[in-house]
């Protein structure tokens, strides 16, 4: 059995991020010592480590709730969690595309650049209006 820092040192989560989820149920109450100490098992641990993984591949928590929920019952279709990561796929393509439009948009801007004195800057010009943008990126970042 292992305690919450032993848990969380062994998933590299922090403490709190697991009590965190525990509040919003994707990780069980753990059982208790007498003296009231957390106490996880096998079980505790590899239901950390697949929330953990899936929060490094971007899923939500929602998401991350319903890959659960799935998991937990095996002999249902695999069809729902087929679907919910070709939507967070979806996602990072489209992430990696905005991206890569600011690359192109920073990589013109610093290009037009004549280094000659501020106030002839290109990178501050484009960055002052706002209409000088390629491409729609609010987004990236927020």
């Amino acid at each position: 059995m292992l305690t919450i820092g032993s848990l969380a040192k062994r998933t590299g989560t922090k403490v709190q991020t697991i009590r965190y989820y525990e509040t919003i149920g994707l990780m069980p109450e753990p059982e208790r010592s007498a003296g009231g100490q957390r106490r996880y098992g096998q079980a505790g641990l590899d239901r950390l480590a697949f929330v953990r993984h899936a929060r490094q591949l971007g899923f939500s928590l929602e998401a991350i709730r319903d890959l659960l929920n799935l998991a937990d019952n095996p002999a249902q279709s695999c069809s729902e969690a087929d679907s919910i990561a070709r939507q967070q796929l979806k996602q990072v393509e489209d992430r990696i595309a905005r991206l890569n439009a600011l690359k192109v948009e920073l990589e013109r801007m610093i290009c037009e650049c004549g280094q000659n004195s501020v106030a002839d800057c290109r990178v501050l010009e484009v960055l002052r209006d706002h209409t000088e943008c390629l491409t729609e990126h609010d987004s990236i970042g927020a």
